[in-house]
């Protein structure tokens, strides 16, 4: 069977558990509106999805490979319900194995872990979009070194992936500086960055395109918008997935005074 090749996504995916709590969810309005488009505009359904979330790092790759993975409440201070939180979609060992094949073949190394569950970078938008949690998820981690090449070297190998009904979604922040979340700084900086990062997605060069986002913490206000680069690199795993589709920017929103950008390639 021809299948179609899945774009693939880079999604600001908000502040905590936001789609749990009614006055949060009011906030990230248009967030929930633009996600929950985002599977209404496929060309076909996925059969699984690959999520890469900011909220997962290891020295070395790991993907999650349990058929029926467990939630992590990973944050702090928010209601007590938001702790018992159930995405129940399955997992996929056999998605995960593939994933471990395919990074073995470009020499990245790469470990399934049984035990890894669904974070809210992983959650949050898959509640929204798809909230039966009817398609199998597998979860692939950042590698702490934070290295902008390899996390795109990582995306290419990937990318053989979209073709085969995989839905390759990328999970952090086009701005990821908490302890500025609400400030006039944050206003500024947020915007600034986001519009470098929406240019430079949507080159038509690819290799400029790779090579600025490898260059990213040049950028303006660049270090100002990700002191540490953890929502950040999923963007670039994505780009590398991207191979040669352009980015284009489908979502802008503004919480806390932060602007937060959603892109799709291809």
């Amino acid at each position: 069977m021809d299948r179609a090749c899945l774009p693939t996504f880079f999604l600001s995916h908000g502040g905590g558990p936001w789609p749990y709590i009614k006055e949060m969810r009011s906030q990230f309005a248009k967030t929930a509106l633009g996600f929950s488009n985002i599977s209404k505009n496929l060309p076909e359904q996925p059969i699984a999805i690959l999520m890469i979330s900011g909220h997962w790092q290891e020295t070395e790759f790991r993907v999650s490979s349990a058929e029926l993975p467990k939630m992590e409440y990973d944050y702090s201070g928010f209601p007590e319900h938001t702790y018992h939180i159930s995405y129940p979609a399955p997992g996929s060992p056999h998605l995960a194995q593939r994933i471990i094949n395919l990074l073995e073949k470009a020499n990245i190394p790469c470990s399934a872990d049984p035990d890894r569950g669904f974070d809210h970078g992983i959650f949050v938008p898959m509640v929204i979009m798809y909230p039966q949690a009817q398609i199998p998820i597998v979860s692939l981690s950042i590698k702490s070194s934070y290295s902008p090449s390899e996390h795109i070297r990582l995306g290419q190998a990937l990318l053989p992936l979209r073709k085969e009904g995989i839905l390759i979604i990328g999970s952090g922040l086009t701005y990821h500086n908490l302890y500025k979340f609400g400030s006039t700084e944050a206003g500024l900086v947020s915007k600034i960055f986001e519009g470098w990062l929406n240019s430079t997605i949507s080159e038509t060069d690819i290799a400029s395109r790779n090579r600025k986002l490898v260059n990213w913490s040049q950028a303006p206000e660049a270090r100002k918008a990700h002191p540490r680069e953890d929502h950040f690199m999923p963007l670039l795993a994505i780009a590398g997935a991207a191979g040669d589709s352009i980015g284009r920017r489908i979502l802008l929103d503004k919480v806390w005074n932060v602007t937060m950008g959603s892109y799709r390639f291809g």
